[in-house]
């Protein structure tokens, strides 16, 4: 399958806040207390995607026929989970798939093609990071290559902090 990813705009914003809702909805479904938040977000995780939208962070997912099948936030600095940090990098948040299009690989696939523009791009790592809560999500990033190397303690939640090196 061929993906596009197609820059967010401000108008897209009820888009994007319905993918997280019904996300945190599949997520429940599965009985796992990640991203609920979203059902009903908070003022700063609006900001945070309001924030994200302006500095061109946010992309949605479509297929090569314009469908669309999810989103993704790609950062060069991520301060708020991360910090300030030496190495480039760049960061995943707020990966999301459509439901219709669970279980055939599309997660792992949009990281390989967000890796492969990263390393293009001379970056050091990728980044991301997964409630703690969310076991399967997280055993998920260390097979593919991810490594936890810290954990992040929010309001909302406390993630772990996985990276994986781009050197060759």
């Amino acid at each position: 399958m061929i993906i596009l990813f197609k820059q967010i705009q401000k108008k897209d914003l009820n888009s994007v806040l319905n993918l997280f809702k019904e996300t945190a909805e599949k997520i429940s479904k599965m009985n796992v207390d990640h991203w609920q938040y979203w059902k009903n977000p908070p003022k700063e995780k609006i900001e945070w995607v309001e924030e994200g939208i302006s500095n061109c962070e946010f992309y949605f997912i479509n297929t090569s026929q314009n469908e669309n099948i999810g989103m993704v936030r790609i950062l060069d600095e991520d301060l708020l989970y991360w910090g300030k940090q030496s190495q480039k990098a760049k960061y995943i948040h707020s990966l999301v798939i459509k439901e219709t299009y669970n279980g055939k690989g599309l997660g792992a696939y949009i990281i390989k093609e967000i890796e492969a523009k990263a390393r293009a791009s001379k970056f050091e790592f990728l980044r991301l990071d997964a409630d703690a809560k969310n076991v399967g999500l997280c055993n998920y990033y260390e097979r593919i290559g991810f490594k936890k190397v810290g954990i992040k303690e929010t309001s909302l939640s406390n993630n772990n902090l996985y990276q994986k090196s781009l050197q060759v």
